[in-house]
């Protein structure tokens, strides 16, 4: 390219020009869900955020090996399957199938493997076994930790201390541990507990060791980019960088992507908070292309707050930019210009994009460009090529965000589009004749089909409105 993309990373703090190891290639893990109960729109948030940059990436010519892992072992899916009477992998099942049809209904693009912790006990084990012949790890009872102390530079990523515990953060208390932020690779298995053999009894693997064990299979010892939300900072992906540069030697991940938390009333939204909306009520009430515009329309690494108010207004400022295209591919003048439009709206996107993926940047941009295309329209400055470009150029901006229906880029198909003129033209004859009534009736029966008239000094202009549903 030849502007240098630039991203935040978390672990040197600062925005730095992103180069993956191989050239056009990169390989991203991001952590996914925990699949004990839906996904809420603060998880939303998380994958649409990484769906937009993997996107942004393929769209730069880079081919991008995506992999979101799947925990289905835990101990908030073994209470909730106790008490929902079912063993712990039927409940995992039928929220990662949840998971997957969410993935689909706010059209994210799929991971190339969506790996799962149940499937990947071998090579867990595998990695453990090595931590302890290394000495980075030691056995008590069945259990297996790592031992934080033997290893350099602890909380590099979070600034967190070896002896700090965040509030509310996943650290385990057990008093046989060394220290106390010592993490579990290895739990022994309680009675009646999903349980795998191991050299160390029967037991299942730790929260973090999962994550390593996995990304290493599919993507090598040395990720280019590792993402999730920012309260994995901490200990998640601390630990996750202890136990992996204990085991290979090797840098980790190159770049540290986190995306900002969604509060609901100021508190983070979560499920063990009780605060929180699903994504399936969401897309009863909203189309996918109004929550990637939601979402599209802040910085992905900022905080925001969640509302329905703010969902409103995005969802009126979809149908705003699928107006304009409406209107723009009503313009049938020859005369004009509007190409310089179309060629700065594609150069500010790759400019906006390569700035930290900078979606709030490109919004703003297509409401300032389509309200000058819609100004020269009105004054007659707008040729049909000059039209036309616009539409394509923001065409292949809504291909990597997806923030308005692929409909808007169109014009009606044929039959339709020849029966709207043949209305048209009997209302205009109608208003002629001033039968009135029969020209009203005429313009309700295209707003029924869709179709508003607008009566213009240059003629009449139609274009698609969204009908209701309900």
């Amino acid at each position: 390219m030849d502007v240098l993309m630039k991203v935040y990373d978390t672990m040197s703090r600062e925005k730095v020009p992103f180069t993956p190891q191989k050239d056009r290639e990169v390989r991203m893990y991001v952590c996914g869900l925990t699949v004990y109960d839906e996904m809420h729109v603060g998880h939303a948030k998380s994958f649409v955020s990484f769906d937009f940059i993997s996107r942004y990436l393929r769209y730069s010519g880079y081919a991008v090996k995506l992999v979101i892992n799947i925990t289905d072992v835990d101990d908030k899916i073994i209470k909730r399957a106790n008490e929902a009477g079912i063993s712990p992998l039927q409940l995992s099942s039928f929220y990662s199938s949840s998971f997957l049809r969410d993935i689909d209904g706010l059209l994210i693009e799929r991971a190339t493997f969506y790996p799962r912790a149940s499937q990947h006990i071998p090579e867990i084990i595998d990695m453990i076994a090595s931590l302890m012949e290394k000495g980075y790890a030691y056995e008590i009872d069945g259990s297996v930790y790592f031992d934080i102390t033997k290893t350099r530079n602890y909380g590099r990523l979070s600034g967190q201390s070896p002896d700090m515990i965040m509030s509310g953060a996943r650290i385990e208390v057990d008093e046989r541990k060394r220290n106390p932020a010592d993490f579990a690779l290895w739990k022994s298995a309680r009675e009646g507990e999903i349980s795998w053999e191991s050299p160390w009894g029967r037991g299942r693997p730790g929260w973090h060791i999962e994550c390593s064990a996995m990304s290493m299979k599919y993507l090598g010892q040395t990720l280019d980019i590792h993402g999730g939300g920012e309260d994995l900072i901490f200990p998640h992906h601390e630990n996750e960088i202890q136990q992996s540069e204990a085991y290979t030697g090797k840098r980790f991940s190159n770049y540290w992507i986190h995306v900002g938390l969604l509060n609901l009333s100021g508190q983070k939204m979560s499920k063990s908070l009780n605060n929180f909306v699903t994504v399936s009520e969401l897309l009863k009430r909203y189309c996918p292309q109004t929550l990637r515009l939601y979402f599209a329309n802040s910085l992905y690494r900022r905080q925001s707050e969640f509302s329905f108010e703010l969902l409103d207004e995005s969802d009126q400022a979809r149908r705003k930019l699928e107006n304009y295209m409406s209107d723009l591919l009503s313009v049938q003048t020859e005369t004009g210009g509007g190409e310089d439009i179309a060629s700065s709206i594609l150069s500010s996107f790759a400019e906006y994009m390569d700035d930290d993926f900078n979606t709030h940047g490109v919004i703003s941009l297509l409401f300032t460009k389509l309200r000058e295309a819609r100004r020269r329209m009105e004054e007659g400055t707008l040729s049909l090529k000059g039209a036309s470009s616009i539409v394509s150029a923001v065409r292949e901006i809504n291909s990597v965000l997806l923030i308005m229906k692929d409909e808007s880029f169109t014009q009606l198909s044929g039959s339709v589009d020849s029966e709207v003129a043949e209305l048209i033209e009997r209302r205009e004859e109608a208003r002629k004749s001033r039968r009135f009534e029969e020209a009203d009736a005429i313009r309700k029966r295209l707003r029924d089909m869709g179709i508003v008239l607008e009566d213009t000094p240059e003629g009449v202009r139609w274009k698609r409105i969204e009908r209701s549903s309900g």
